[in-house]
């Protein structure tokens, strides 16, 4: 049995090729947009890609389950269940719990895990020419490596109206009732890693065992005592910000994603081309170097999306591909980055990039405002926006700014003043950056802090003061 993940580090997010030798068949799981390591992987092996699942409804990256079967004439699986509300709306093969996909020797058990998302599968396989009993489980949002996938994304991200409390009873008995009752050899690889938003304490492990988790996770405790309050009270506490763009993931997911076949290289545009198109309003100009270099200067109203290894989290939140109509042109140090930066785009349905340039010259340039730490207190904003997750700021924040994290800023503009000038900052400067640039093309005067909370709190303590902290 071959098993191979693929680990995506920008959306902290895996999946998984799993083929058998003996018969040459593969089946993919929670697959990407950008095929290209699959394909590449079955071709090196001699293998055919004949089934594609995913493990739910995913609302942090664009599921390339559809795109892959597209591409490789694959059998589509997803979950049946989770009741009427939860179904997809495009034709697939609907996996029960205790279904199975065979593949060669394989085996590839649906156990529905509910908890995360109503309709979770996690999958059991067994690899048939070694042993008669499942060896490795791979998990999804269900259980990850040191944590679990939060329940309230139904809330954040869906429309939900407190669903976090069911979701995290019903996490608890997936545990008990699933999980628990496997045995502790049993490999398990999850879905995502440390620095995704789907957990609040994923540790960066590729994989754990049953085991491991029932020995060491948080969780176990409440479990072995039976404490399902408890567990619900932790489970709950502190859970990272969910970005915006979590429920446009959420609905086209369900809906199925629009299928875009071979896609052309990104081409490599004039700057007279360019200037042209952004006289004519026509194309959003995206600078993908540090905010460093941007704070030297850039083409005017861009947008700062800081690539290629962080573009998908980046641009999902500068950027809405349902409200924006025009294509992107993207500044790279060369096409190679352009194509990375396209691919990383693609996993959070930006699709539309109409090429690139390795240069500003003969561009309309602005040099971003910027204000120093010592000169706030005077300056008159009408706001100082802190861009942190809500648990940053909780811990220590500039006095009177109000939270509201970067991934959720632009789809909030009714928090903001609508006259005056913004302070905005982060911790040191990235996120800041994207989410100022984003706001500064919806039309609001931002100023960035210069050096952000970090060179704000030497400034202050240079001073002989301490930083605030939140109370």
């Amino acid at each position: 049995m071959l098993l191979e993940r693929f680990y995506d580090d920008d959306l902290a997010q895996a999946s998984y090729l799993i083929g058998c030798q003996a018969t040459g068949e593969a089946i993919v799981v929670d697959a990407r947009r950008d095929l290209g390591g699959y394909l590449d992987l079955a071709r090196a092996h001699g293998m055919r890609i004949v089934a594609v699942t995913e493990t739910h409804i995913h609302a942090d990256y664009l599921s390339g389950t559809r795109e892959l079967a597209a591409a490789t004439g694959a059998t589509v699986y997803v979950s049946g269940e989770g009741g009427e509300d939860w179904q997809y709306g495009f034709d697939a093969e609907r996996l029960l719990d205790g279904d199975a996909i065979t593949i060669g020797n394989i085996e590839v058990r649906a156990r529905h895990t509910p908890g995360h998302t109503p309709e979770h599968l996690s999958f059991l396989v067994t690899d048939g020419a070694f042993s008669a009993d499942p060896g490795y489980m791979l998990s999804g949002d269900f259980v990850f490596a040191g944590d679990l996938g939060r329940p309230d994304l139904l809330d954040e991200a869906a429309g939900g109206v407190d669903t976090r409390f069911e979701g995290a009873r019903r996490l608890f008995a997936s545990l008990r009732e699933v999980f628990l009752t496997l045995p502790d050899h049993v490999q398990v690889y999850p879905g995502h890693g440390s620095g995704s938003a789907c957990g609040k304490a994923l540790g960066a492990l590729p994989a754990t065992t049953v085991g491991y988790e029932r020995l060491n996770a948080w969780w176990a405790p409440y479990l072995r005592e039976d404490d399902e309050e408890g567990f619900i009270a932790e489970l709950l506490d502190g859970q990272p910000d969910a970005h915006a763009y979590f429920a446009r993931m959420k609905r086209q997911n369900k809906e199925g994603p629009r299928v875009l076949g071979p896609l052309a290289p990104v081409p490599e545009l004039t700057n007279e081309e360019i200037g042209e198109s952004l006289r004519k309003e026509e194309i959003v100009f995206v600078d993908t170097r540090p905010h460093t270099d941007v704070h030297g200067g850039t083409v005017a109203g861009a947008l700062n999306i800081p690539g290629p290894a962080k573009a998908a989290s980046f641009g999902a939140w500068a950027y809405d591909p349902e409200d924006e109509s025009r294509p992107l042109v993207l500044l790279t140090p060369d096409g190679d980055t352009a194509q990375v930066v396209r691919d990383h785009l693609l996993r959070v349905g930006i699709d539309h990039v109409a090429g690139y340039t390795t240069t500003m010259d003969g561009l309309p340039v602005t040099v971003p405002p910027v204000i120093a730490p010592e000169d706030l207190e005077g300056f008159g904003a009408a706001l100082v926006l802190d861009v942190r997750n809500k648990t940053e700021h909780s811990e220590g924040h500039i006095p009177g700014s109000r939270q509201l994290s970067a991934g959720r800023v632009l789809w909030h503009l009714d928090a903001l003043p609508a006259d005056g000038p913004i302070v905005s900052y982060c911790q040191s400067g990235a996120r800041n950056s994207v989410a100022a640039s984003a706001l500064r093309r919806a039309g609001y005067d931002v100023v960035e802090l210069d050096g952000n909370y970090a060179g704000w709190t030497q400034w202050r303590q240079s001073q002989g003061a301490v930083a605030d902290v939140a109370g």
